[in-house]
């Protein structure tokens, strides 16, 4: 499995004054695998450690953080003699151990040569408010489940990603078929890498869904394992709740929906329990769409998604019918899933903040809006090839966008006010913008 983290992490471990570097993610998107493949394919030797339930190194990091005892006893524990110039040393699960996620700030200050990651679970590391954070003396990098370009290449469809990549539309649309048939399976499949390795290994939808299930499952049993007891129901309800706010036409997220009468102060631990977890992200209004957005958020009012779209697609029940019953999925309760689909690609772009606008007193509204260099620019989102797009050509009118775009299953068109990206080239929109920009 190829995925475009390793890029960073090759970036990371090139870098003059490397730090030690957090990787961030929710369980099982893949973070442990993610570690070993770099160390394995670009240093000599790793040193692999795990804390969970790792009462030796409990104590070890409990004590005395000087650097040389420290690598004297990983180096046992590991069964790796420690090399600074060629062993990646992997800290697996630190949040276990506290005083690990202390120890980085002394490694960075005082033995900068080591190469050193870790990673654990946002769950865990969320326990531990009162440890001694290193802060600004750690680099991290978040992971997310495989992006549609990650799924393509996992799947064997590597020469189709390079097509997308020559921005040759002309022959693009040849292939559409191909690529709307494999968005319909990324669409039920999701990015999470158990459940494209199963599919991959099988060919089996029921499997893909019995996996679905168990992740799920899992994500509820650490609700109860790890949260804060009088907080579990409330985490519950609104993590449930997150289908039926996106099935909504507007999809601003309604406390009412988790329960009548239900308020925002009862439930912002329980939001902001699940974004510290990686399980949900949060989309938020802009008042205004102008330079910075971030100065423009509208703190009352936001969108709620899940991590990933298959896991979405399980949590609905989305029937394996839908895959045959030509382009019904993309439209599968009003479109959730295609703006579910297209926050995942664009929050795997590091160079992408996503927010939303919609005017105060009307029903208009662009799905997504952000920042590409000195320009803002607005996204609308269609299922399928609903090419009507009242609410953009409202928004272009009155504030005069240099760029806008529209996605859907439509071809590829630049028109005079927007550009038509189809939902399947959507990871290369930067790119697209570039060339937009040179027209």
């Amino acid at each position: 499995m190829n995925r475009e983290a390793i890029k960073d992490l090759i970036k990371w471990k090139n870098r003059e004054h490397r730090k030690p570097l957090i990787i961030h993610g929710a369980r099982q998107v893949g973070k442990t695998w993610l570690m070993k493949e770099f160390g394995k394919t670009h240093y000599e030797k790793i040193a692999y450690i795990n804390f969970e339930n790792n009462e030796r190194m409990e104590h070890l990091f409990n004590g005395n953080l000087d650097i040389p005892r420290l690598i004297t006893a990983l180096q046992i524990e590991s069964g790796v003699t420690i090399d600074d110039k060629n062993t990646l040393i992997i800290f697996d699960e630190i949040q276990e151990v506290p005083k690990a996620l202390t120890s980085l700030k002394y490694f960075c200050e005082n033995a900068p040569q080591y190469h050193i990651v870790a990673a654990g679970s946002l769950l865990g590391v969320a326990l531990h408010p009162g440890t001694s954070f290193p802060v600004g003396k750690v680099d991290f990098m978040d992971l997310y489940p495989l992006n549609f370009t990650e799924f393509l290449n996992a799947t064997g469809n590597e020469n189709l990603v390079s097509l997308l990549e020559t921005q040759d539309f002309e022959l693009i649309t040849s292939f559409k078929g191909r690529f709307i048939d494999l968005l319909k399976q990324y669409y039920y499949i999701g990015g999470m890498p158990e459940v494209v390795i199963r599919f991959i290994e099988t060919n089996d939808y029921t499997i893909v869904r019995e996996v679905q299930n168990k992740l799920l499952m899992a994500y509820e049993q650490d609700f109860s394992k790890h949260a804060p007891n009088d907080a579990v129901p409330r985490i519950r309800m609104l993590w449930s709740s997150i289908p039926a706010q996106l099935a909504k036409e507007n999809r601003k997220f309604v406390y009412g929906l988790i329960r009548q009468g239900a308020r925002a102060k009862e439930f912002e631990l329980a939001i902001q329990w699940l974004l510290d977890c990686g399980l949900i992200y949060k989309v938020s209004r802009i008042k205004k769409p102008d330079m910075p957005l971030m100065a423009y958020q509208d703190f009352n009012a936001f969108k709620l998604f899940i991590l990933d779209v298959g896991l979405l697609s399980a949590m609905s029940d989305l029937d394996i019918k839908s895959l045959l019953e030509g382009n019904s999925v993309f439209e599968e309760f009003k479109g959730a899933l295609t703006e579910q689909y297209m926050l995942q690609q664009l929050i795997t772009n590091k160079d992408i903040k996503p927010f939303y606008w919609s005017a105060e007193r009307s029903n208009g509204e662009i799905d997504f809006v952000f920042q590409s260099g000195m320009d803002i620019v607005p996204l609308e989102v269609k299922a399928a090839e609903n090419l009507q797009a009242k609410s953009l050509k409202s928004y272009c009118l009155r504030y005069k966008p240099k760029y806008a775009i529209r996605t859907s299953l439509s071809d590829y068109r630049k028109e005079e006010w927007l550009t038509n990206l189809p939902l399947y080239a959507i990871n290369e929109i930067l790119n697209i913008l570039e060339d937009v920009k040179h027209f």
